[in-house]
């Protein structure tokens, strides 16, 4: 399973993890397919962040997620 690090901006992870471009666009953040989009918004924005935003529950963005294959690193002690 993938990993994600929620303290990570939108562009980094999509950079490390292309796939989640088309996760991210399916759950109706449509802005991440835009290269431009992604390039400046997405590098000061995180996915809690972009839920937040957008009035989604993270908690059900991070399920679904799971469903295609990512987990959320834990926090550090």
């Amino acid at each position: 399973m993938k990993e994600l690090d929620l303290h990570k901006s939108v562009y980094q992870l999509t950079e490390e993890y292309p796939e989640l471009i088309g996760i991210l666009k399916e759950m109706g953040f449509a802005g991440v397919a835009n290269p431009v989009v992604r390039n400046t918004l997405g590098r000061a924005m995180t996915i809690p962040g972009g839920c937040q935003r957008q009035g989604k529950d993270l908690n059900e963005v991070l399920k679904t997620m799971a469903k295609k294959g990512f987990s959320v690193r834990p926090e550090p002690a």
